[in-house]
């Protein structure tokens, strides 16, 4: 009898972990489509799966894979106890970033029976790593239990210098992706000059600074220390998180062939356009992500 009990609550337990584990993936395809819709009804994002160079969708596709490993970590769309259960979670989120990514698309007729596979393949494979960022970041995105929200709130307020940084760069992504493919990116550039270039860069600091500041006089529990004097906060966390910011602007804008055609200088205008609604995303990714 006592082993017939003990089998019970075996299956039981079984049941119960089924049952959360398809409960958390119908919520990581919500946060799929959620964060990715503007992506999966924009046109030039349409085009980028027709005509993007291969090696760049695969190199896209390749550094997606740490990046959402660490989001596993600091905010994954389940609760997770070690590496092994970050890296299953990460190609499960990848898996359902391509899988709604597919759906939506032959939906909305983006593909066709008869289009060319590299054709099908490619309109989706670049709309299924925004979509499984979408997926992993279903707790900030979604409403999970309190338990799992504040153990990925602990993990991210207790998170190393390069933790940070981390966050700061996925934060940068977020914003940025849903504008990155678009012409207006370097339609602006286009119309900036230089002045305006140095002026936007600058403005683009003092908000960045600005949000960092106001994290550090927040009443929360703070990731940096509150005796941080002004220079040690500018130059640590704004000037490198800005830096980060361009690093990211360019990889994207370079990864879409938007600056292919351009000058060094138009490339670098270009980047400071885009850095800024990254810098956005970076600054605000403590309440964002």
């Amino acid at each position: 009898m006592l082993q017939m009990a003990e089998d019970d609550s075996k299956d039981d337990t079984k049941v119960r972990s089924n049952k959360e584990f398809f409960v958390d993936l119908a919520r990581a395809f919500g946060g799929a489509i959620l964060f990715s819709f503007p992506m999966l009804m924009t046109m030039e994002m349409w085009w980028l799966g027709f005509y993007m160079d291969g090696l760049r969708l695969t190199l896209f596709t390749l550094l997606a894979i740490p990046l959402l490993m660490g989001l596993s970590y600091y905010d994954g769309f389940e609760d997770t106890s070690g590496l092994k259960d970050d890296t299953i979670d990460t190609f499960v989120a990848y898996a359902v970033g391509f899988t709604a990514s597919a759906a939506m698309l032959f939906l909305f007729g983006v593909i066709q029976p008869w289009m060319s596979a590299d054709e099908i393949i490619g309109k989706i494979s670049i709309q299924a790593v925004v979509a499984g960022i979408g997926a992993m970041l279903t707790q900030s995105l979604l409403v999970i239990d309190k338990q799992t929200e504040d153990d990925a709130e602990k993990r991210k307020r207790s998170a190393s210098y390069a933790g940070q940084l981390f966050l700061i760069a996925v934060g940068a992504i977020f914003l940025s992706m849903s504008v990155a493919p678009t012409e207006e990116m370097v339609l602006i550039s286009y119309q900036m000059t230089d002045w305006h270039t140095a002026a936007l860069a600058v403005a683009t600091l003092v908000v960045m600074h600005a949000f960092v500041h106001a994290i550090e006089k927040g009443g929360q529990e703070k990731e940096i220390p509150p005796d941080t004097d002004f220079f040690s906060l500018f130059l640590r966390f704004t000037v490198v998180g800005y830096a980060i910011v361009l690093l990211v602007s360019f990889c994207i804008l370079w990864t879409f062939g938007s600056i292919d055609e351009m000058l060094f200088a138009e490339k670098l205008k270009a980047t400071v356009v885009l850095g800024f609604p990254a810098a956005l995303g970076a600054s605000a990714s403590r309440l964002i992500l």
